[in-house]
């Protein structure tokens, strides 16, 4: 495979050095030529993870979206969502024809309030049999740490997914394959919106007892979304037959890519979202955070986005809309937090 890499955050200078450690040539998409011009000098990302070293050999690097895209077969996208529809701007509508898309978007396309993939239908007529995604907990820090870590890749097609899967194998990071494509998606959507709810709980000075309550509610609400809109992972602690390959037990809600992921964005100190969260709840405005972060933190246009479209799924939850309401509509987050405590069990 040839894969392109676009974006030039964290999330993707760690998916890059994925790649690359396993020998992978790339082609990588970089906005800023200052950059491109510092990683080939200095071997390493000056803006985030400056801690991994690359092998220049193995990277391809070009200013130009179009360049990357069209040297490569499978394009591993990780932008923040609220910019991906300008990086595509303008391209050919027929650019990926005959490509694969993974998709490490951790979030939903604010002004379209679209899923990438059916952002990528609707403009450049793409296959949902030729996209994938690349969720679950896994930190760009750790990544770089070479901490432990497990990714689930989800596409339609077994097979392909696992070939997918197998350049991302690693000694520090274990690959997991499912075909739930929209469910990861939206469990990490809702996972950057709860993790925002925890940050500002943290920041009103409520406790690990509260804490720990406010994230098993958060775990219902998100199944309970899921399974409205007709995902198929169902009761926790129910599983098909094992793999007789892998012996692993087939997914449910409690894997790592829902559950776990929730986990880790609720409680790591990693987690851009629950620092965002955590300034709101000590009294910082939205913009102040934003401008204190100086990072995108996914879960506050997701909060948008997903309260308008539950209010097609008409699912029951209270405690998203609360941070809603809170992020947009000047809800003091005090108050929008007394709220909540009467819903949680």
């Amino acid at each position: 495979m040839r894969f392109g890499v676009i974006g030039s955050g964290s999330w993707a200078t760690a998916l890059a050095k994925i790649l690359t450690d396993n020998g992978t040539p790339i082609n990588w998409w970089i906005r800023h030529q200052s950059i491109i011009q510092h990683i080939q000098s200095r071997h390493h990302n000056p803006q985030y993870l400056p801690s991994v070293y690359f092998d220049t050999g193995l990277l391809t690097m070009s200013e130009d979206v179009r360049e990357v895209i069209q040297a490569a077969d499978t394009l591993v996208i990780a932008v923040p969502s609220a910019y991906v529809a300008g990086t595509l701007q303008g391209l050919d509508r027929t650019i990926f024809q005959g490509k694969k898309v993974i998709s490490a978007v951790k979030g939903i396309l604010p002004e379209q309030n679209l899923l990438l993939n059916d952002y990528l239908a609707r403009e450049f007529h793409t296959d949902l049999a030729d996209y994938y995604t690349v969720m679950g907990p896994c930190h760009a820090e750790e990544v770089a740490a070479e901490k432990l870590s497990y990714l689930t890749f989800s596409g339609q097609d077994e097979t392909s997914t696992g070939e997918i899967a197998s350049y991302f194998a690693t000694d520090y990071l274990n690959t997991v394959i499912n075909n739930d494509i929209y469910g990861v998606q939206f469990a990490a959507i809702l996972k950057n919106i709860y993790a925002l709810g925890a940050g500002i709980a943290h920041g009103l000075e409520y406790g690990d007892n509260f804490l720990s309550v406010l994230i098993a509610n958060c775990a219902d609400e998100m199944a309970s979304f899921l399974l409205k809109v007709g995902i198929r992972h169902i009761e926790v602690g129910i599983h098909t037959e094992e793999d007789p390959i892998s012996h692993r037990r087939s997914a449910n809600y409690a894997a790592s890519v829902y559950l776990g992921d929730l986990l880790v964005t609720c409680y790591s100190l990693f987690s851009r979202n629950r620092t965002f969260g955590n300034m709101i709840g000590k009294g910082y405005s939205v913009k102040a955070a934003q401008l204190e972060l100086n990072m995108v933190a996914e879960g506050y246009n997701a909060s948008k986005c997903m309260y308008l479209i539950n209010k097609e799924i008409k699912a029951e939850m209270p405690i998203a809309a609360t941070i809603y309401r809170i992020l947009w509509e000047n809800v003091k987050a005090g108050d929008g937090f007394k709220q909540i405590e009467p819903y949680l069990v």
